[in-house]
């Protein structure tokens, strides 16, 4: 089956976002923006928070109990995130022990093969029993999406951008699909669900958290996981988070249910042009996937951090 999907937002305000992005991304742009790093300086130590948590998904076959999903998203190497953070990063993820890794995009602010080689290397240090996963987003379409490519194949990860990878365990499988980014149209869901199997539990990974309104509704995936909003980013006292980007206001931090799915949106490592974070550290997010009905279903929590 085929289905056409249409974004939301109106073409004159996706030419004012565009024409916006454009002047962000001058030099003068860079560097002004670049300031505000000064604002938010690196810490040692406890700068990134791990979130861990089971959770149950409806299709999720009894030889799947127990896997460990370690999603990671947002790096924007090159604002504030530095190689080093990153490969302490990758260390706490490969200290989880984790089955599966997953990126949920904006590997890079700007300028992709620059930070070509740093990301590389350092992705490269993924260890996952199975495989890292990875999906593009919106700033890596700005900045070389051939080149995220290219350090996807150096490094080891699969490029799950309108593909499906499988699992298989006993005569049972688990399906991990991935949407290519929504925002710089991309996205091919109808070939993923043309792609993925009538049985077993479905994971997708896909950029922007609000497409789970539109992933929710094929009734194929019993959890989507994304990046995008930063949790918000800056979170102000009573107000919340009073800057959200598009296609990320609605499922913007932590745990949902959305029409029968769970969604789950990671707040990244990294910072976009805005090199600061108030109240919304960085996070690491450690998901283990238990069948439905399983009595050592914990929700969500706050954890330490290293």
């Amino acid at each position: 089956m085929t289905t056409s999907y249409r974004h939301p937002t109106s073409l004159p305000l996706r030419l004012i976002s565009k024409f916006i992005r454009t002047v962000l991304h001058t030099p003068l742009g860079i560097a002004l923006l670049g300031v505000s790093k000064f604002f938010y300086p690196r810490k040692d130590g406890d700068w990134v928070e791990v979130v861990r948590f089971e959770l149950p998904l409806a299709r999720l076959a009894p030889q799947f109990a127990g896997l460990r999903l370690v999603q990671i998203s947002d790096i924007h190497i090159g604002t504030w995130m530095t190689r080093s953070l990153l490969a302490e990063a990758v260390e706490r993820v490969n200290a989880e022990n984790p089955d599966i890794v997953a990126i949920t995009g904006d590997f890079v602010t700007y300028d992709a093969p620059r930070f070509a080689r740093d990301l590389a290397e350092e992705l490269a240090c993924l260890a996952p029993r199975y495989a890292t996963l990875a999906v593009l987003g919106n700033h890596d379409h700005w900045s070389g999406a051939e080149t995220l490519r290219r350090i996807f194949a150096d490094s080891n990860i699969i490029d799950l951008s309108n593909r499906v990878y499988t699992l298989h365990h006993n005569g049972t499988c688990l399906h991990f699909a991935g949407v290519d980014d929504f925002m710089n149209d991309q996205d091919r869901l109808h070939t993923v669900l043309e792609a993925i199997p009538a049985d077993g539990a479905a994971i997708l990974l896909v950029h922007e958290p609000d497409f789970a309104d539109i992933s929710a509704a094929s009734r194929r995936f019993d959890l989507q996981i994304s990046g995008h909003t930063h949790g918000g980013q800056v979170l102000l006292p009573l107000l919340g988070a009073p800057f959200l980007p598009s296609y990320g206001r609605k499922y913007y931090s932590g745990l949902y249910h959305v029409d029968g799915m769970l969604q789950y949106t990671n707040r990244g490592l990294g910072t976009a042009e805005l090199q600061v974070r108030l109240n919304c550290r960085p996070e690491i997010t450690v998901i283990t996937l238990q069948p439905s009905g399983s009595s050592s279903y914990k929700t969500p929590e706050r954890s330490d951090s290293f």
